[in-house]
């Protein structure tokens, strides 16, 4: 027998969820078949729209002050929340820190004698304050070796390449030069009168008489050189480059000979079209030079003025051949980047020349320019890049006529604006050498005034500059753009994207941030510009193995 059912004890009780404040009228009880084991059942509650508006309600109300202290399972969650929020902050504060190290934040901590004078400085260099540090990201590349294996195959495929390229511009040079000897018939050193007193037979085919007369001509070519393979052989090879902000002249490839037998030199370009089409051809005459300018002015070209790091000048108007945006300047400059330094060596110990007067005076000339050197590196140490791109643009404006050439006080106005601190001293014996150098109307070439005073790279360097900017010049233009420029670089390599500090799009950013702010045009880059922002670079590393991976790695040469 079934027990009867007290619905109401069923609605007093405590252990439901909140029945008893359920009103008594919204309960029913309903008897069910006769025929199925249980006769009753029921339903609590049946109007339900009713009862979720009366629980909203009480949901609503103000929590009473008076509730029983938490039990000791919650006050366990609770310590332990609190626990890892604790350690959460801690972890942030640790990679705040790292951040901070990474992108080189310059220390706050000063001394109280020069409080006053670092107040100054933050006040003009804390605008600018962001783009050093996102400009020193790119140096984390060092901090990331290059694969060594995938360096060693590059350098030996660089190595062969090269190799068959000189060699390639060394036989050309060969055939230009060699004395042809003429190879002929007996017969050709008979004088036409001779030729024509011989009776023709005739000729039972029918021949035509252009072709049955037909004698080699009398010879009158007259061979200029009279070099042989030996003179010749006497020689010291140099890669050179243009000294020109023009990319598409400063990225030529040109391969120079210097001849001791007659003092003589020539310049080939060796011409690359695709992958297997090449082309050798006269960059500069074989003929005896002189320098145009500097101490030497006047003075015919010597196996000593022939080193890694030279500059040789030539008059434009004595190569006709010369690109028209090499001839629009009166002298055109030449750097030998490399040379052969075992046949350098052998020809000097034959030669036995002695070093002049001048070679003591141009040593104390660099003397005086590395000591203004070295002042200023210490004054662009960590914003280099934005000192010296930024310096360019200044003096760029300030040449109206495009020729390159400022006057003193526009050099004197550049370095107070950039709050560069060189001595009335310095700047004056600096100025003397320049001026030195050959220049007239008191002016000087602002790129020459930028070597002298800051230095600049060693030719290992740039080479790896040069062949960064021809691999995004792939039209060989001079100029790049920023698209193209973002599509080429690659940041997943960089030590902070690897460690998760950084995505690649930041890195990214950052890069083409810096960039653009070092050229005069938002939409692309020229070379010049390019080559300024890796000097200001390159300033802050020491190592030329880690200025070779910082671009290496994110452009893939």
């Amino acid at each position: 027998m079934v027990p009867p059912l007290d619905l109401g004890s069923l609605v007093d009780s405590d252990e439901e969820d909140d029945f008893a404040q359920v009103p008594r009228s919204t309960m029913h009880a309903h008897l069910k078949s006769p025929q199925l084991p249980s006769a009753l059942g029921w339903v609590v509650p049946c109007q339900r729209q009713y009862t979720q508006r009366y629980l909203n309600k009480e949901e609503q109300d103000i929590v009473p002050e008076d509730l029983p202290a938490p039990t000791g399972k919650y006050k366990l969650k609770y310590q332990q929340y609190a626990t890892d929020m604790k350690e959460g902050y801690k972890q942030y504060i640790q990679r705040t820190a790292e951040k901070a190290k990474a992108t080189g934040t310059q220390d706050t901590s000063r001394s109280k004698v020069n409080e006053k004078h670092d107040q100054v400085e933050e006040a003009s260099v804390d605008d600018l304050e962001t783009l050093d540090r996102k400009a020193l990201l790119q140096q984390g590349y060092a901090d990331s070796p290059y694969h060594v294996r995938n360096s060693a195959r590059k350098s030996d495929a660089e190595t062969m390449a090269a190799e068959k390229k000189k060699q390639t511009v060394e036989e050309q040079m060969m055939l230009d030069h060699l004395s042809r000897a003429v190879i002929s018939d007996p017969e050709q050193g008979l004088n036409t009168e001779e030729q024509e007193s011989f009776p023709v037979p005739p000729d039972p085919e029918g021949v035509p008489l252009r072709v049955r007369r037909r004698t080699l001509h009398e010879t009158k070519i007259r061979t200029t050189s009279t070099l042989t393979e030996n003179d010749l052989a006497q020689k010291v090879e140099f890669d050179g480059r243009v000294l020109s902000r023009n990319g598409r002249d400063a990225c030529r490839e040109l391969i120079g000979f210097f001849f001791t037998h007659d003092q003589s030199l020539t310049v080939y370009e060796y011409r690359k079209f695709g992958k297997n089409r090449t082309n050798v051809l006269p960059f500069i005459k074989k003929d005896t030079y002189s320098h145009q300018r500097g101490r030497r002015k006047g003075k015919q070209y010597r196996l000593g003025d022939f080193y890694t790091g030279a500059t040789l000048t030539f008059l434009s108007c004595d190569h006709p051949s010369l690109p028209k945006s090499i001839k629009e300047n009166t002298l055109f400059r030449l750097r030998i980047t490399n040379i052969d330094q075992i046949a350098l060596s052998s020809l000097k110990a034959a030669s036995g020349e002695h070093e002049e007067d001048t070679v003591s005076q141009e040593a104390q000339d660099r003397q005086v320019l590395r000591a203004i050197q070295d002042t200023l590196k210490e004054q662009l140490h960590k914003r280099g890049v934005r000192i010296l791109t930024g310096l360019g643009k200044y003096l760029q404006h300030l040449d109206k006529e495009g020729s390159g050439l400022l006057e003193k006080a526009d050099f004197q106005r550049a370095l107070k604006a950039f709050h560069l601190e060189v001595s009335e001293q310095d700047f004056e014996s600096s100025w003397l050498i320049l001026q030195g150098n050959g220049h007239s109307n008191n002016k000087v070439d602002y790129g020459e005034f930028k070597r002298a005073i800051f230095g600049e790279m060693n030719e290992y360097r740039k080479s790896f500059v040069r062949k960064a900017f021809m691999k995004l010049d792939f039209n060989k233009t001079g100029i790049v753009s920023v698209i193209d420029i973002r599509k080429c670089y690659c940041a997943k390599k960089h030590p902070r994207v690897i460690s998760g500090h950084s995505t690649e799009e930041e890195i990214k950013s950052s890069f083409l941030e810096t960039l653009r702010d070092a050229c005069s045009k938002t939409d692309e880059v020229s070379y010049g510009e390019f080559e300024d922002y890796y000097e200001g670079l390159s300033i802050g590393i020491v190592d030329d193995d880690d200025f070779v991976n910082i671009l290496r790695t994110p452009w893939g040469i």
